[in-house]
């Protein structure tokens, strides 16, 4: 009788392990998510990236970056939220 009851705990014992194994193995990592603004100081249609950059900088954003609005392309500056 107690061989019987062995041969169905070790199973038991070794999908619990397999299901606490897997879960200790996934592990999230969290990323940053942006924000984009579009730019009160940039004038005109944006073509460099580096014009865009630097009136965002001067705006307290670490990047800029130019994207569509429309027709138009526009300069966005970005930051960490």
């Amino acid at each position: 009788m107690a061989s019987a009851s062995r041969r169905v705990v070790a199973p038991v014992l070794l999908v619990l392990l397999l299901l606490v194994a897997s879960e200790m193995g996934t592990t999230r990592v969290a990323e940053a998510r942006h924000c984009l603004s579009q730019s009160h100081h940039f004038v005109g249609a944006c073509m460099s990236y580096r014009n865009c950059h630097h009136v965002c900088n001067t705006e307290g954003f670490p990047w800029g970056v130019c994207r569509w609005h429309g027709l138009e392309r526009k300069c966005y500056c970005k930051r960490l939220c």
